[in-house]
């Protein structure tokens, strides 16, 4: 699993450099962001979720969205909207909490 980046929604904020713990990502001569090596992704999502301009999605696996299926974040205050888009458009959110993430 890996990410994708599109490359006219990024703002070259540089927020998603940051926190990706693999030291993948970097800038090109625009300022936008560019993944080294596909293959060398993590998967943590680190990226994904500092996006604010849903430039960065994730690749899902089949068992989780489906062949081809993305997902991106959207924030709304302590909620976290996790969105899976599949290729044929339709859209399923998951949301969680982050003041009730470590509730069991």
């Amino acid at each position: 699993m890996s990410i994708i980046i599109e490359r006219e929604k990024c703002t070259a904020c540089g927020l998603c450099r940051k926190v990706c713990p693999g030291n993948l990502l970097y800038s090109d001569s625009q300022g936008k962001t560019i993944i080294r090596y596909h293959k060398d992704c993590w998967g943590c999502t680190s990226c994904v979720k500092e996006c604010a301009f849903k430039a960065i999605k994730y690749f899902l696996g089949a068992d989780i969205g489906g062949r081809g299926s993305t997902l991106y974040v959207e924030k709304e205050g302590n909620l976290t909207h996790w969105i899976i888009k599949n290729p044929k458009g339709e859209e399923k959110t998951i949301t969680t909490n982050k003041r009730k993430a470590n509730a069991y």
